[in-house]
């Protein structure tokens, strides 16, 4: 098995990102190769971050001096413990602890990080310009999104920052956001957003399989499979790729075999969207709705989804027509009525009864306005 990919790396800033030590007056010197570790990283989806003993109203305008400020995100400046910047950093970002990587000039502040977070990887400054080098801070693919990653989760906070002053009914939020969700069929451009998107979602991914791209090749050519990109963006920005679906057709039942959606947009409801815009596809088609789901440590919540949206398990004689090559995996069943758009965002997909054709919007059945319920 390959090395896993560090998500964030969070920096130290005396003696670590630059040279010289801010407190005392000197001169503060940020080397060319340092700047060269910082954007690269940045370009490849990296993220990075700080966690430094300082005085943040001194050392984020030298941040921002040196011109390098824009490339952090989460940042924590301040006289705590460092372990408790990284953890508090991992948690802002939604990290598991050992996507996360910290980088110190002083032992006794890796041995510290070490002691309470065991799981975060530790690296001496001197190592920093070897970083770009490492597998671990080499992705397998940079995509589109992995270039844009930073930017986006800077948009999220000023996202979250307009949520927590918004005065009203959080629906009234989610209406004042302009969300346009868009499904597309997957093209060459999309399909390594598709395999990194299956890879890096765990929560919300309905099976836990992750998809690999010559597979997903495959099925993308495959007359009687769907492979489905789903994207967000509102008025502060693209949230990015952040839903997969893989769906099999047959001439009674079409198949859900994979429904991943990123943790990031659970807030929005954009899962339950997604299974009622396919419910009213499935209803418009005349078939019935399958949906695979098989249980892992951390997914429940999309077992939850499934069963709001109406699915169970209740032995349809549809299910003649299907196979589980996974013994573990349950069938989830659901005969699916139209359905109305969401009042919250709007919709563009396409129609997937006929096999070519650009997305369209998603219209209101007759005779109800947008987000009535028939």
């Amino acid at each position: 098995m390959g090395v896993s990919t560090v998500k964030c790396l969070v920096w130290d800033l005396d003696q670590t990102l630059w040279q010289g030590i801010l407190l005392e007056a000197g001169e503060i010197r940020l080397s060319g190769e340092i700047r060269d570790v910082i954007v690269g990283l940045d370009a490849r989806g990296i993220l990075n971050s700080i966690a430094s003993r300082n005085d943040h109203e001194h050392a984020w305008p030298r941040l921002e001096e040196l011109g390098i400020a824009e490339y952090f995100v989460a940042p924590k400046i301040g006289w705590g413990r460092k372990s408790d910047s990284v953890r508090a950093i991992a948690d802002e970002l939604g990290f598991a602890h050992e996507t996360l990587a910290f980088i110190d000039d002083q032992p006794a502040e890796r041995a510290e990080v070490r002691f309470h977070l065991p799981d975060v990887r530790l690296y001496a400054a001197e190592e920093a310009e070897t970083l770009l080098d490492r597998p671990e801070f080499t992705p397998a693919s940079v995509t589109a999104d992995s270039r844009q990653r930073r930017r986006m989760y800077q948009a999220n906070v000023r996202r979250d920052a307009g949520r927590a002053a918004f005065q009203g009914p959080d629906e009234q939020f989610l209406r004042s956001l302009d969300m346009v969700l868009r499904v597309d069929r997957a093209g060459e451009r999309e399909l390594a957003r598709v395999a990194e998107l299956t890879l890096r979602t765990s929560q919300m991914n309905a099976t836990g399989v992750h998809y690999p791209d010559e597979v997903l090749r495959g099925l993308v050519d495959d007359p009687g499979h769907e492979v489905l990109v789903a994207t967000l963006t509102d008025r502060f920005g693209s949230h990015g790729a952040i839903g997969v679906l893989l769906l099999e057709k047959s001439e009674r039942v079409w198949r859900l075999k994979l429904l991943a959606t990123s943790c990031r947009v659970v807030s929005f409801g954009v899962g339950a969207v997604i299974l009622r815009w396919l419910a009213d596809q499935t209803a418009a088609a005349g078939v019935h709705l399958v949906a695979d789901f098989r249980a892992t440590e951390r997914n429940r919540v999309m077992e939850i989804a499934y069963r709001f949206a109406g699915f169970a398990e209740d032995g349809c004689p549809c299910h003649a027509d299907l196979r589980s090559e996974d013994e573990a995996a349950v069938m989830f069943h659901l005969v699916p009525s139209r359905q109305q758009p969401p009042p919250t965002m709007r919709v563009v997909a396409p129609r997937l009864a006929v096999a070519t054709g650009a997305p369209v919007d998603w219209e209101p059945l007759p005779g109800n306005r947008m987000g009535e319920e028939s």
